[in-house]
C-alpha cells in the first residue's frame, strides 16, 4: 500500500512540474514545433492563410517626387498694352472656363489705335475720292485724244495719275486693315472711343498666382499678372540616380504614392527624362504623367514614384507574417491544428504590404499572417 501511495503522490508530482514547466497556451515546444492545445486562448488569437503567389520586382528604384503644373496646359497672362487695371474678376484658387474674362484694363494705347483706324479710314475715303476724279480725268482725256483735241501725252499723263490714285487706295486699305487687325487682338469693336480691352482666359483650368489688384497701373507687358493652369493631368517629377536610369524608359508605367493618401496607390507614365545629369546629386530629372479628373493631385504635392524594370511571379506573405532579428526572417507554418513549425526563410525587397519569399516556403504552406509574436519562442 506505501509503494502505491508513493507512487501516485510521485506521479501527481510529475503532473504538477509538468503544468508548472508549460504555459496554459503551449503544450509542447521541441525542434521549432509549437503545439498549443485547442482550449488555449491565444490559438483564437492567431490567423492562419495558405501561401499565394504574385508578381513582384525583380529589380527596381524607389526615388522621392513630387506633383507639378502640366508645363503644356500652364499659362501665364499678361498685358496687352499698358494701361490702368479697371477689375480684376477672379480670385486665387478659382475655376475658369477658356475665354472668360478674368480682368479688365483701360489703355491710352488702345485710344491712339483707334484714332490710328478712323485716320485710315477717312485716308481711304479720301484715295477712294481721288481715284474716281483721276478716273474721270481720264476716260474725258481719252474721248478729246479720239478727236484729236489732245495730244497723246496728255493722256499717258493721266494714266500715271489713275496709277497713283489707284496705289493710294491699296495703301489705306492696307493701313486701315492693320488697325483693324490691332483692335480685333484688343476684342473690341473699330470706331468706338473709350472701350475697356477684356483680357481672357486662354484656356480652362484653375487659378494658381495671382498678382495683380484693381486700380494698378502697370507698364510692364512681360510681367505676369496671373497663372491658370489645367490640373486634368499633372507630372510627377523625381530625381532617379544615375546608376539606375537603365530601369527607366519613356512611355513605361510606374506606381506613385503620396503622402497625402498614404494607403493608396497611382499609376503614371514616364513623359520626359532629361538629356543631362545633374552633376552635384549624380541624379537624372524624370517626369511622368498623371491622370487627375478628380483634382485630388495638387502641384507641390510630395510622395515617391517606383521604377521597375521586369516582374516575376513568386510566392508571396504578408509582412505582418515574418519575424525579422538577427540576420535571420522566421515565419510560423501549420503543420496541422493547433502545431506550428517555426521556419527560416530568405525574403526579397518589401512590395506594398507584401514580402516576396526567395527560399523556405511554396505556394499552398499555410502560415500564421496575424498573432505570430505570440508563438515567438522565448
Amino acid at each position: 500500500m506505501f509503494l502505491i501511495t508513493l507512487a501516485a503522490c510521485g506521479h501527481q508530482e510529475a503532473k504538477s512540474v509538468t503544468a508548472a514547466a508549460s504555459p496554459a497556451d503551449l503544450a509542447k515546444q521541441s525542434a521549432g514545433l509549437i503545439v498549443m492545445p485547442p482550449d488555449s486562448p491565444k490559438l483564437r488569437q492567431l490567423r492562419v492563410e495558405p501561401v499565394r503567389t504574385a508578381e513582384v520586382p525583380t529589380d527596381e528604384v524607389i526615388s522621392p517626387g513630387k506633383i507639378e503644373a502640366n508645363p503644356g496646359a500652364i499659362s501665364r497672362i499678361v498685358l496687352p498694352a499698358p494701361g490702368r487695371i479697371s477689375s480684376v474678376l477672379v480670385k486665387l484658387g478659382d475655376a475658369v472656363e477658356k475665354g472668360q474674362t478674368v480682368l479688365t484694363l483701360e489703355s491710352p494705347d488702345v485710344d491712339a489705335v483707334e484714332s490710328s483706324y478712323l485716320q485710315a479710314g477717312a485716308a481711304l475715303g479720301q484715295a477712294k475720292a481721288s481715284l474716281a476724279k483721276a478716273q474721270s480725268d481720264l476716260d474725258r482725256a481719252s474721248d478729246l485724244f479720239e478727236h484729236n483735241a489732245i495730244a497723246k501725252k496728255e493722256v499717258i499723263n493721266f494714266e500715271n495719275s489713275l496709277a497713283q490714285a489707284k496705289a493710294a487706295v491699296e495703301q489705306a486699305q492696307a493701313s486701315q486693315e492693320q488697325y483693324s487687325r490691332r483692335i480685333g487682338m484688343f476684342g473690341l469693336k473699330a470706331g468706338k472711343f473709350g472701350q475697356s480691352v477684356e483680357v481672357g482666359a486662354p484656356l480652362s483650368g484653375k487659378v494658381l498666382e495671382l498678382a495683380v489688384t484693381a486700380g494698378e497701373y502697370r507698364n510692364d507687358t512681360n510681367a505676369p499678372l496671373m497663372t491658370i493652369a489645367n490640373l486634368r493631368s499633372v507630372w510627377v517629377s523625381d530625381d532617379a540616380p544615375e546608376s539606375s536610369i537603365r530601369l527607366i524608359q519613356v512611355g513605361e508605367r510606374v506606381d506613385v504614392t503620396l503622402a497625402a493618401y498614404p494607403n493608396e496607390g497611382f499609376r503614371a507614365r514616364v513623359m520626359r527624362i532629361a538629356d543631362m545629369v545633374d552633376p552635384q546629386t549624380r541624379t537624372i530629372k524624370v517626369r511622368a504623367e498623371l491622370d487627375n479628373p478628380h483634382g485630388r493631385f495638387r502641384p507641390e504635392m510630395f510622395g515617391s514614384i517606383r521604377h521597375t524594370e521586369s516582374m516575376q511571379m513568386r510566392p508571396v506573405v504578408p509582412v505582418g507574417a515574418v519575424i525579422q532579428g538577427d540576420g535571420h526572417s522566421v515565419v510560423f507554418v501549420e503543420r496541422g491544428p493547433g502545431r506550428f513549425q517555426q521556419t527560416e526563410i530568405a525574403v526579397g525587397k518589401r512590395t506594398g504590404d507584401i514580402l516576396p519569399v526567395l527560399s523556405g516556403l511554396k505556394a499552398g504552406d499555410r502560415v500564421v499572417v496575424d498573432g505570430a509574436m505570440l508563438l515567438k519562442t522565448q
